[in-house]
């Protein structure tokens, strides 16, 4: 068994990090704070085939695999952790979903300019009432002549005040049978946007609002029966987001281990005392040891979607990894850590927002205890167990 890249992973990621010193570590510290997308980044990166590595190269994309998509969100993460975002967009999640199950039209449509780096999708899944129990969605698509009337309202949305098209989860009907999905394009009448939230992360979301929305046919990507496809592809979005939270933890680790290195207290450099020794060889441990269970699930996922139950270990074990770590820089760096002058505080604010987004902690242990015991442990009361969901 080789833990090691091949000679053609190791060439990729070599590339991927020239660039990403070359032409984003100078601007690393603005772009984490700035509320704007970086859509400088993202054409460059479609220029360097960054965007749609893993899609087929008929459809636009480089024609790559999952490992090298992951590879390429965590070497850019080393030079710039808020470029990593761009990467995920441009790879994981709502993306993923469109290049596996769009028409041609909608390929040509919405597919090509976002893998051009000009447009932004961003996944509408999450309501007021429905969060890890996303299957009680009460957003409605009904049919209307050759169309859809959507009805309903979304909160939580990743890049949502960026977006140029959103990948709406809607109920075509009761039951989970009838869950599915459509494309929205922001502007379409019907849709409008509430007050602006900033989470600690710094990133900003608002409600989105769909009030008898007309949707037209050609604009399902998935219909009736679609969930189970749409949460395997949401499984590629744990993957993005594993890899971010371990990428990040990795550049507080490699700031703090740099700083006490140099820094001086009481004649001698920090990394002299053996307290800080410690917490360096536990974060080390930590890294290491979630870095195989993500490469695990990405190699695993390369004849298609991953493993729920890889996927869920990858990003239990990623999510916690990456907060610790980052926390622990901080720990270490002291007011040096805290100050926004360094992305060490970045990365510990963005690595905590990970564990709840894109499946709480929580809810994949329980994924995983069912994988365990071969059974599934139903979260709803007896009670509420016939009701639609």
């Amino acid at each position: 068994m080789d833990f090691n890249l091949n000679e053609e992973q190791v060439l990729f990621r070599d590339s991927v990090r020239a660039f990403a010193e070359r032409h984003l570590a100078a601007g690393a510290l603005e772009r984490a704070h700035s509320d704007d997308y970086p859509w400088d980044v993202a054409k460059m990166m479609a220029e360097q085939g960054l965007l749609g590595i893993t899609a087929s190269e008929a459809s636009g994309g480089v024609g790559g695999t999952l490992m090298d998509a992951v590879i390429a969100i965590q070497e850019i993460a080393r030079s710039c952790p808020r470029s990593a975002d761009v990467v995920q967009a441009g790879n994981f999640g709502a993306i993923r979903v469109l290049m596996q199950y769009a028409t041609p039209e909608q390929r040509e449509r919405y597919l090509k300019p976002l893998l051009e780096g000009t447009a932004l999708i961003s996944v509408a899944m999450t309501e007021p009432n429905a969060g890890s129990a996303v299957t009680e969605l009460t957003t409605t698509a009904k049919e209307d002549g050759d169309g859809f009337r959507l009805s309903g309202s979304k909160i939580f949305t990743t890049h949502g005040t960026h977006a140029t098209v959103f990948l709406v989860y809607v109920r075509f009907g009761p039951g989970v049978g009838n869950i599915g999905s459509v494309l929205v394009e922001r502007g379409t009448e019907g849709v409008t946007f509430g007050k602006q939230v900033r989470f600690l992360s710094g990133e900003e979301w608002n409600p989105i609002f769909f009030d008898n929305v007309y949707i037209p046919r050609e604009n399902v990507l998935l219909g009736p029966g679609g969930f189970k496809k749409q949460i395997s592809g949401f499984n590629v979005e744990r993957i993005g987001n594993s890899s971010r939270s371990l990428a990040l933890g990795r550049y507080a680790y490699d700031v703090a281990r740099d700083h006490v290195l140099t820094r001086k207290q009481f004649g001698r450099p920090l990394a002299d005392f053996q307290g800080l020794q410690w917490k360096f060889a536990e974060m080390k441990i930590q890294l290491d040891a979630a870095q195989l269970l993500l490469y695990r699930a990405a190699a695993s996922a390369d004849r298609g979607f991953p493993s729920a139950e890889e996927t869920a270990i990858a990003k239990v074990a990623c999510n916690r990894a990456g907060f610790n770590v980052a926390n622990e820089a901080i720990q270490v760096m002291g007011g040096a850590g805290y100050s926004q002058d360094s992305l060490v505080e970045y990365c510990f604010r963005r690595t905590r927002g990970w564990m709840i987004a894109g499946g709480t902690i929580e809810i994949l242990l329980n994924r995983i205890a069912e994988h365990v015991f071969d059974q599934t442990f139903p979260q709803r009361l007896p009670s509420l167990a016939k009701v639609p969901a």
